[in-house]
C-alpha cells in the first residue's frame, strides 16, 4: 500500500475509534447511572424532537418518555419490583423500546422474546426469564395461549389492543397510570450498572435459544458505542427494519439515534418493496443492516428510487465481500460500517475505513488496549490447540483460529456476564490460556487476521466440517457458489454419509430462471478445489432464517440428502456422469451402499 493511502488509512481509523471511546468510557460496577438515565438526559436536551416514527405516527422525545413512565407506573401497580422481569412477545411497534425503558426505570428487567416463536422454543424462553407478567399484543396473544400449560409458573397475560374475555387488558390499565416520572430515589434508588436491564435471546440456528443477562453498563456501551461509532447527529434519521428483540436493532440501531437527538423510522418487518420507498419518503440517512438484508436487496430487481436518497452510511454486521461491493456501487451509498460483536460476548470490532470484506482491525500498535486474539483451533475436537506448556498458541497472519476475549470482571467494556444457565456459561469460558489463572470468552468464531491487522470472518465453530483430511468453511464455499448465475442464496453445511469420513458438501439453494445445473456444475468445478465441492443439492423456494436473518442448518442436516424426508428437489454430484443428477431412492440406497466412489 502506498504511503499516502496509508496515512489516509490510519487517520480515518484513528477518528473513528476516537468518537468511539469518547462515547463509552469505562462504567464502574457500582454507578449509579443507568440505562434509563442516559435516555432520559435524551430525552431533557431533545424533548420536542421527533424520536419514533412507525406507520404514520410519530413520538417526540417527550412523549416517548411519557409513554415509558405510564409502563413503570403500570409495573409498579401490579406490585413488581427491583429485580424481577416481564416477558415482552410482541413484533416491531410504536411501545417496544418504550416499555424496557419504563421498565428500567423501576429496576424491573424485560426479556425480549423473539415474535416468531411458538410451541416448545417459546415455552422455553417463557419459562427461562422466570416472568410472571408477559405483555402481548392481538398477533402473538395466540402463540402464547397455545403454549400456556408448558408453563412451569402461572403467568398473567397483558395484551395491547383487542382483548378476549379472562385476559388482562393493558391498553385500558395504561390510561389510568401516571406520565410522570417515577421518583428516582425510590423507584431505583439501590439500582445499580451491574443489574440486569434485558434478557436477550441467542438465537437457537442449532438448538433453543440461550438468555443473555445484559446490565445496565452493557446496555449502555451498545448504545452508545454506536452513537459514538456512526457519528450520529440530530438531524440523522436511522431506519430500523430489524427486530428489536436483537441487540443490533435494539440497541444499536436506537441508540445511534436515540442518544444523539437524531430519530428512527422504524418498521415491523424488513420488506425488499418497501425499501427503497421508505428510504426516500422518510429521508432517511442511515440504516441498519444484516448481512442478508443486503443480499435481498442486492438480488432484487432495480427501484426506481434506489439512487435518490439522502445516504450516509450503512451499518451492522455480517456483511459479505461481494454483496458490500454491489451494494455500495448499485445504490450509491457512500460508506459501510461493517462491525463485529455478539450480543453477550465481551470481543467487539469495528471496519472504520471501509476496508471490503473485513469485520474491524486490530493493528499491531495497538494490540495491548484490545481484549481480543486468535488461537490455533483444532476443528476436529473442536477446542483451541494447546502447546507443550498446556497453553493456548495465538495465530500468525494468515492462520485461522478462535477469536477469543479476555474477561476483565471490573471494565463493563470486556466482562462476560453469562446467561440465565450458569452450566451454559461455563461452557463459553476457557481457562488458563496464555497464563495460570486467566479467563476468556469463547465466542464460537473462525476468523484470521492479515498482516494489516485487519480481520476476516471465516466461520461458525461446527459450521466448519472436515473432508477427505481437509477443513471446510461453509461460508467461504457459500460465498464462491452465490457467485453462481442463477443462485440468490447458498446456505451450505456438512452431511454425514455411511462408511464416509467427516461429512460431505450440501447446500440448500434458491434460485432464479437463470440458474442452470450444468452451469452450476462448471462453476464448482472452476471455483472450489475437490474437497469443497459440494456433493448434494437441495433446492428450496425460501431458506430458513432466524428472525435476524442467520441461516437456520439444524434441519438441513437433519433431512440430510434423504428424498424420503425432503420434499424439496434434491441433486448428486455424479462421478461418473460427471453431471447433477437427481437423488431418487434407488439412488439414495446406492450412494449408502458405496456403489459411488466419493
Amino acid at each position: 500500500m502506498k504511503l499516502k493511502a496509508r496515512i489516509a488509512r490510519e487517520v480515518r481509523f484513528i477518528k473513528g475509534l476516537g468518537r468511539t471511546l469518547k462515547w463509552v468510557k469505562p462504567i464502574a460496577p457500582d454507578s449509579k447511572d443507568l440505562l434509563c438515565d442516559d435516555l432520559e438526559a435524551s430525552v431533557d436536551r431533545h424533548r420536542d424532537r421527533p424520536a419514533i416514527t412507525f406507520e404514520g405516527k410519530t413520538l417526540t422525545y417527550g412523549e416517548m418518555d411519557a409513554l415509558a413512565n405510564r409502563y413503570a407506573h403500570w409495573a409498579k401497580e401490579q406490585g413488581i419490583t427491583r429485580g424481577q422481569t416481564v416477558a415482552l412477545f410482541m413484533p416491531n411497534r410504536m411501545d417496544y423500546l418504550p416499555i424496557w425503558y419504563g421498565l428500567t426505570k423501576i429496576g424491573a428487567a424485560t426479556a425480549l422474546i423473539n415474535n416468531n416463536l411458538t410451541g416448545a422454543p417459546l415455552a422455553h424462553c417463557l419459562n427461562i426469564s422466570g416472568a410472571l407478567h408477559c405483555l402481548v399484543d392481538a398477533e402473538t396473544s395466540p402463540a402464547f395461549e397455545a403454549v400456556r400449560a408448558q408453563l412451569t409458573k402461572p403467568v398473567a397475560q397483558w395484551t395491547l389492543g383487542p382483548v378476549t374475555p379472562g385476559r388482562h387488558d393493558l391498553t385500558t390499565a395504561l390510561k389510568s397510570c401516571s406520565n410522570l416520572r417515577p421518583d428516582r430515589l425510590t423507584a431505583r434508588g439501590e439500582l445499580r450498572a451491574s443489574d440486569t436491564a434485558l434478557w436477550i435471546y441467542t438465537s437457537g440456528t442449532t438448538g433453543l435459544p440461550k438468555a443473555a443477562r445484559i446490565n445496565h453498563m452493557r446496555a449502555q456501551l451498545y448504545m452508545r458505542g454506536f452513537a459514538g461509532a456512526t457519528g450520529a447527529v440530530e438531524t440523522d434519521r436511522i431506519y430500523q427494519v430489524l427486530p428489536l428483540y436483537h441487540a443490533t436493532g435494539g440497541l444499536c440501531g436506537m441508540g445511534a439515534a436515540l442518544l444523539t437527538g437524531g430519530s428512527v423510522v422504524l418498521r415491523k418487518k424488513f420488506s425488499t418493496s418497501h425499501f427503497w420507498q421508505d428510504i426516500h419518503d422518510e429521508g432517511c440517512t442511515m440504516f441498519v443492516y444484516i448481512g442478508e438484508l443486503c443480499r435481498y436487496l442486492v438480488n432484487a430487481p432495480a427501484h426506481p428510487l434506489e439512487r435518490d436518497h439522502k445516504l450516509r452510511l450503512a451499518f451492522g454486521n455480517g456483511l459479505r465481500a461481494d454483496v458490500w461491493e454491489d451494494m455500495t456501487r448499485r445504490f450509491n451509498i457512500p460508506r459501510v460500517l461493517e462491525f463485529y460483536g455478539s450480543t453477550e460476548g465481551n470481543v467487539s470490532t469495528f471496519n472504520f475505513d471501509g476496508h471490503v470484506g473485513a469485520i474491524g482491525r486490530l493493528p499491531k500498535w495497538l494490540k495491548k488496549r484490545f481484549n481480543a486474539r486468535l488461537v490455533q483451533f483444532d476443528i476436529d475436537a473442536e477446542q483451541p490447540v494447546r502447546g507443550a506448556g498446556g497453553f493456548c498458541i495465538e495465530c500468525g497472519p494468515g492462520q485461522i483460529g478462535e477469536c477469543i476475549g479476555k474477561i476483565d470482571t471490573s471494565d463493563a467494556r470486556t466482562n462476560f456476564t453469562g446467561y440465565a444457565d450458569k452450566a451454559a456459561t461455563e461452557k463459553k469460558v476457557l481457562h488458563d490460556v496464555f497464563e495460570k489463572g486467566d479467563a476468556w470468552f469463547r465466542t464460537g468464531d473462525l476468523m484470521k487476521q492479515d498482516a494489516d491487522g485487519y480481520l476476516y470472518f471465516i466461520d461458525r465453530i461446527g459450521d466448519t466440517y472436515r473432508w477427505k483430511g481437509e477443513n471446510v468453511s461453509t461460508g467461504e464455499v457459500a460465498d464462491r457458489l452465490a457467485e453462481a448465475p442463477g443462485v440468490l442464496e447458498a446456505n451450505v453445511y456438512g452431511v454425514t454419509v455411511p462408511g464416509q469420513d467427516g461429512r460431505a458438501g450440501m447446500v440448500a439453494l434458491t434460485v432464479d430462471d437463470a440458474f442452470d445445473l450444468a452451469g452450476f456444475h462448471a462453476h464448482v468445478d472452476k471455483e472450489l478445489p475437490p474437497y469443497a465441492q459440494p456433493l448434494f443439492i437441495r433446492l428450496q423456494r425460501q431458506i430458513e432464517t432466524t428472525g435476524t436473518f442467520k441461516y437456520r442448518k439444524v434441519d438441513l442436516v437433519t433431512d440430510g440428502f434423504d428424498p424420503a424426508r425432503v420434499k424439496d428437489p434434491l441433486y448428486f454430484r455424479n462421478p461418473v456422469k460427471r453431471a447433477w443428477t437427481k437423488i431418487t431412492k434407488a439412488g439414495f440406497d446406492k450412494i449408502n451402499d458405496g456403489g459411488f466412489r466419493l
